[in-house]
């Protein structure tokens, strides 16, 4: 059961949008592999709510970005933190996060690890 969540928002250039979806594959298996229970991969797709601060306006999107929201799903914290550093460990993601290959600016990655409250 799922009881904790990486959880992030990314602005990500359209044009770039297939290469990250590619990217995202590939690491979804290695997180897997190393033993996360669920990772999602969610890329915009009604962003005007008509309430509240959408989500291109709180990242500051800029034009020709769409934005993807994304999640990882652990067993616990400690789970979580067992996983990650087996995942950053692993070549296969270090060539995956090399700075001058990711499709997006992941300064402007907005990142949490939140504790799973009503399931």
């Amino acid at each position: 059961m799922t009881r904790y969540v990486d959880g992030f928002v990314i602005p990500v250039p359209k044009k770039k949008l297939a290469t990250y979806l590619r990217m995202a594959r590939r690491a979804a298996a290695i997180w897997r592999e190393h033993g996360a229970l669920d990772f999602k991969e969610c890329t915009a797709e009604q962003l005007d709510p008509g309430a509240g601060l959408p989500f291109p306006r709180g990242i500051r999107a800029r034009p020709g970005e769409t934005i993807v929201f994304s999640w990882i799903g652990y067993e616990s914290r400690a789970h979580r933190d067992r996983v990650n550093a087996n995942v950053m460990r692993d070549p296969r993601m270090t060539e995956l996060c090399r700075p001058d290959a990711l499709p997006f600016d992941a300064r402007r990655m907005l990142w949490g690890g939140f504790k799973v409250s009503v399931a």
